[in-house]
């Protein structure tokens, strides 16, 4: 084989290694977390609950979209309208949302959560305890927790929670 049809083949795969790997990252399923996650049971943690101590498995019976998040974070901020637009939605149906902030300024997430009027339960985690033992260290990231305590989904990054197709899951996986 000559130099030149050697440098071509290997530019060739190298070009196709490039578009496999673009290709995976942009899949849906490389977004929509990691399968191995689903079907797990979800970790439980305490937590406060209107300002009363609780624990994640005290919310069985419930569908709970579990968000990971923090007021630095751009896309998280962004999501913040929606998912208190979903939580109203689906309480109906024995949903909720449950925010998880990784936020260290106290006063800084009490002031975020007031000027946007964030209906849905949220929790303060300054230790990010919580969103490690999940393995969240990218933010946002949400885990949505069927009726039984197992994770159905894990979806990493910003979503459009309020969508028709997101509320009407979320109430599908409640009928369940």
């Amino acid at each position: 084989m000559d130099g030149s049809l050697k440098r071509k083949l290997v530019s060739g795969l190298a070009l196709a290694a490039v578009a496999a790997l673009l290709l995976l990252v942009a899949s849906p399923y490389s977004r929509q977390g990691e399968s191995g996650t689903v079907g797990s049971k979800a970790i439980d943690f305490p937590f406060e609950l209107n300002g009363k101590p609780a624990q994640l498995s005290d919310l069985r019976g419930k569908i709970v979209v579990l968000n990971f998040w923090a007021t630095w974070c751009p896309p998280c901020v962004e999501e913040m309208p929606a998912l208190s637009r979903l939580h109203q939605q689906i309480i109906s149906s024995g949903g909720m949302v449950l925010g998880i902030s990784v936020d260290d300024d106290e006063a800084q997430y009490q002031k975020f959560l007031a000027d946007h009027q964030i209906s849905f339960p949220n929790y303060r985690d300054p230790t990010k305890n919580i969103s490690a033992s999940y393995g969240s260290f990218r933010f946002p990231e949400t885990y949505i927790i069927d009726r039984n305590g197992k994770i159905a989904r894990k979806i990493i990054g910003p979503q459009v929670w309020d969508s028709p197709e997101m509320i009407a899951y979320l109430k599908r996986l409640a009928a369940q």
